[in-house]
């Protein structure tokens, strides 16, 4: 880390599989990357700009912000030389479970609307539930925060989550070759001259292709995939360095440099939280 960069992080789950929190002050640029969940998030101090699924957009304090499942985004600090936001990341089963009965189901291809927006009745709900689950020492109060986690998942679909399915992407079984390889193996790469002749492509244009169809080129694509998976590892008590190992991280320095590139905290402080 440069001398002069600032960053702070703290990663907390929650009494809910599947969510957890982050709340990030920090000066560093983000690269392009994703999440397997949805997130959605407040700006509190200074303002961010991002690539997003939607292209470029800016977020400033009182803003609220939010990403859907492998979407691409990145993200820096506008005007400022750092910016402060808090965070709650959710797998579409907690989503599920918090806002529908029993047996029902979220429909296929939900997604939320907007990468930035403004609703005064979230970002209290948002407040409420991170002043719960953030600022507590002791054991925060159950029902508080249950109440607090249903208004916020009750208003972000309510509001600011498009119900029908959404376009699907033409299928390119070439492409879909090369992701499948990818992420079936991620202890093994393969070299970019297999990834072509799986998809019957050239170097190039599998490089240029692929980081149009995902974007991001197939060796981010694959440090993405082996951090998530790290991710779900760590949180069911895997040992770090067996962890790395298993995910293709050269050793756990490895693993513990693309966490923060990606996440913003290390294999061992999401250890942490998630086997607290």
């Amino acid at each position: 880390m440069a001398a002069s960069e600032l960053h702070r992080c703290e990663v907390k789950t929650t009494p809910w599989p599947g969510v957890h929190l982050t709340q990030i002050e920090s000066s560093r640029h983000f690269p392009r990357h994703w999440h397997d969940t949805f997130g959605v998030g407040l700006i509190d101090q200074g303002a961010h700009c991002s690539a997003s699924g939607r292209g470029t957009v800016t977020a400033h304090a009182g803003n609220l912000i939010s990403t859907n499942p492998g979407e691409v985004h990145d993200g820096r600090p506008l005007g400022a030389p750092a910016r402060r936001w808090r965070m709650v990341y959710m797998e579409t089963s907690a989503l599920q479970a918090s806002t529908l009965a029993a047996g029902d189901t979220l429909p296929q291809g939900l997604a939320l609307t907007h990468p930035v927006f403004d609703d005064p009745l979230l970002r209290q709900a948002l407040q409420h539930l991170f002043a719960q689950l953030l600022t507590h020492t002791a054991t925060p109060d159950a029902l508080a925060c249950d109440e607090a986690w249903a208004q916020v998942c009750g208003r972000l679909l309510a509001q600011h989550a498009n119900r029908a399915p959404r376009p699907q992407r033409q299928a390119s079984p070439a492409l879909d070759r090369v992701r499948d390889r990818l992420a079936d193996d991620l202890a093994d790469a393969p070299s970019l001259d297999d990834l072509a002749t799986l998809a019957g492509l050239s170097r190039y244009q599998v490089l240029r292709h692929f980081a149009h169809e995902h974007g991001m080129p197939p060796h981010a694509w694959l440090r993405q995939r082996r951090v998530e998976h790290a991710r779900a590892l760590i949180a069911r008590g895997d040992a770090l360095a067996d962890v790395a190992l298993a995910c293709g991280f050269a050793d756990q320095s490895h693993m513990s440099r693309a966490f923060t590139q990606q996440l913003g905290f290390t294999p061992g402080a999401w250890q942490r939280a998630a086997l607290q």
